[in-house]
């Protein structure tokens, strides 16, 4: 096989599916990540051959050695997107800007990257034979997990000789119980999501391990997520847990942290930028510290703080928490500005407006 758009699979799909009803009841209200479509993708990469044996096989347990090399050295990386159901049938959001940072963390793990039309095939792939499952509910979407592992059966520290890139799918409500819901979140005041020089900027499975501890002291506070800090001085708001941050000015002014080399590079955070300043905002990247969150809510100034991300979409974040403190953002409730942000940005993922910044991607 050509590391080219021009591949082809080999497809050995299930031989009974599910009815439409047994369908219908799994995908009701699904908890997300929990229900998963009846195939899957693989596609295989080996030193000196390149990528081959593309498939689509039902969905499965995938064999491995106990000796398997990301088990070990956790050479694993994954992104995460949605099919949309439009009046017109189905479309993916920007896949190429996702293609591009799984090829991105690829390369700070010293993996092979998956070509963009390879990774588009196999999104595309998938997308067709498990499109029965794609939900009509308002909100819903059929959520596509590409990932690439180092399948390579040895122990040792050095990059693999071989590698699976797969891709698999769940249907999808709300990411919180409450939809769009402000959020309470705690800042984490001791766990740190990444450091200068790390592996922040890609999406790898050891960034998101590492900040567990913190998410469950979240939880257990009572709390939806947690705000990490900078790692040198615990001043600055970095992320959350899985999504970027924003504030919102009386003046209409979006201030967002930096992309500093520690800060994942969301898809939905350059969306956004994009649409608010399309809407007249200006946004502004820059270091903002904890101190500052605290003076301009206390002063009125801050009038809104919104989450985004691919499973949260835009939704508001309304207390903030501290083993010190607490305070809310204005009177708790979302804003007008998180409340249009979000509008604009689904009417464009499910197919309700316009697209003038040719992000979609219209599926057969």
């Amino acid at each position: 096989m050509t590391d080219t758009a021009l591949i082809s699979f080999d497809r050995n799909l299930v031989e009974s599916r599910l009815s439409a009803v047994e369908r219908a009841a799994r995908v009701a209200d699904p908890v997300f990540g929990t229900v998963f479509t009846e195939h899957m993708v693989t596609v295989r990469f080996t030193e000196g051959e390149g990528w081959h044996s593309a498939r689509i096989d039902p969905f499965g347990p995938i064999p491995m050695s106990p000796a398997t090399a990301a088990l070990h050295y956790g050479q694993e990386i994954f992104e995460g997107l949605k099919l949309y159901r439009t009046p017109g049938g189905m479309q993916l959001f920007r896949p190429e800007a996702n293609a591009g940072r799984f090829r991105a963390s690829a390369r700070r793990l010293a993996m092979p990257e998956v070509p963009e039309g390879i990774f588009l095939a196999a999104l595309e792939e998938l997308a067709g034979a498990d499109r029965e499952w794609l939900p009509d509910g308002p909100g819903t979407s059929l959520y596509l997990r590409p990932f690439l592992i180092a399948s390579e059966e040895f122990i040792g520290v050095r990059p693999a000789a071989q590698y699976l890139f797969g891709v698999i799918a769940c249907p999808v409500g709300a990411a919180f119980a409450g939809g769009a819901s402000p959020l309470t979140v705690l800042i984490s005041d001791d766990y740190t999501r990444a450091a200068p020089g790390g592996t922040g900027t890609a999406k790898c499975a050891g960034n998101y391990a590492a900040s567990m501890p913190a998410q469950a002291r979240a939880a257990a506070a009572g709390c939806d997520q947690v705000v990490f800090l900078d790692a040198a001085q615990h001043r600055y708001v970095e992320e959350m847990g899985g999504m970027n941050i924003f504030f919102v000015y009386d003046d209409g002014t979006l201030v967002t942290p930096e992309l500093s080399g520690t800060i994942l590079p969301g898809i939905t955070r350059d969306s956004v930028m994009r649409l608010a300043a399309a809407e007249g905002h200006r946004v502004v990247e820059r270091p903002y510290s904890v101190a500052e969150w605290r003076a301009d809510a206390a002063s009125g100034r801050l009038h809104e703080v919104f989450a985004c991300g691919t499973a949260a979409v835009v939704t508001p974040v309304g207390t903030v928490r501290s083993t010190q403190e607490e305070f809310r953002i204005a009177d708790g409730a979302a804003g007008p500005v998180t409340g249009l942000l979000r509008t604009a940005l689904t009417d464009i993922q499910y197919g309700r407006a316009a697209d003038p910044f040719g992000w979609t991607r219209q599926l057969p």
